[in-house]
């Protein structure tokens, strides 16, 4: 046994705890180059990968053992990877990376419109794109608690409830209702709109929107924040059609009020 991993009975402290099993990766892209590069890039920091060359291939895979995080291509053949995102989306609200050419302005809007959390423009920086999925999964574990697929999960810890007029947010469950009904939220939009509803009537600004959705210094630009609340919007007139509490103030930002 590894000296690191054995555990001394005599020695007054706690048996240590088995190690943390490696955030799962899924990358979805028909460039071999850009596969290996990047799950070589990744495997260094600790991650394990899983690699699909195409969305038809990746998709059954993806609903049936999710991983952790995926990213994808959305220029591939049979499959885009915009369809395979609103695929995915019909099952579960796995955490989605978009890789973009920066001339389609038109598929980063599609993408984040159907619930991508971030997209990166091609070529990237192998140390944004591991930055960027650093911040993502921060954000996302108490969702996912570090849990292996089918395994149930603990009992989520106490944490103080958001109610501002019919909204009610529960972050330690990662839920939110609007008038007692439910509306499923990505962990980026999740985080949006509590920075707005815990200071009702106050405007925040673009930059203060992002700080709260991407804390870790990850370069996001203002049309990123917009889209997640267009999308906001969506979700809950879906659920209420004359839903108006995300007030923009054109020129500073956001506000929540539910008068």
């Amino acid at each position: 046994m590894p000296s690191g991993t054995a555990h001394h009975p005599n020695s007054g402290e706690d048996a240590p705890h088995e190690p943390a099993r490696a955030w799962q990766i899924a990358l979805v892209d028909d460039d071999r180059n850009i596969l290996t590069t990047v799950s070589i890039a990744l495997k260094s920091e600790g991650f394990a990968t899983r690699l699909y060359s195409d969305g038809e291939t990746a998709l059954k895979a993806l609903i049936e053992n999710p991983p952790d995080l995926a990213v994808f291509d959305i220029k591939m053949p049979k499959m885009d990877g915009l369809e395979l995102l609103a695929r995915v989306r019909e099952h579960s609200a796995l955490p989605v990376i978009f890789l973009t050419s920066k001339d389609d302005e038109s598929d980063e809007e599609m993408g984040l419109e159907l619930g991508a959390d971030d997209y990166i423009a091609k070529p990237f920086s192998l140390r944004l794109l591991i930055a960027r999925i650093r911040a993502i999964l921060r954000r996302a574990e108490p969702v996912h608690e570090g849990r292996n697929p089918g395994e149930e999960p603990p009992a989520p810890p106490t944490g103080p409830m958001i109610r501002q007029g019919r909204l009610f947010m529960d972050p330690a469950r990662h839920t939110v209702t609007w008038d007692g009904r439910a509306v499923s939220l990505t962990v980026t939009e999740f985080l949006i709109l509590e920075a707005l509803a815990i200071r009702p009537g106050v405007i925040k600004s673009r930059n203060q929107l992002m700080d709260a959705a991407y804390p870790d210094d990850v370069f996001v630009d203002d049309r990123t924040v917009d889209s997640h609340i267009k999308r906001m919007r969506r979700k809950f007139r879906a659920v209420d059609p004359g839903f108006a509490a995300i007030d923009t103030l054109y020129g500073a930002g956001y506000s929540f009020n539910d008068a």
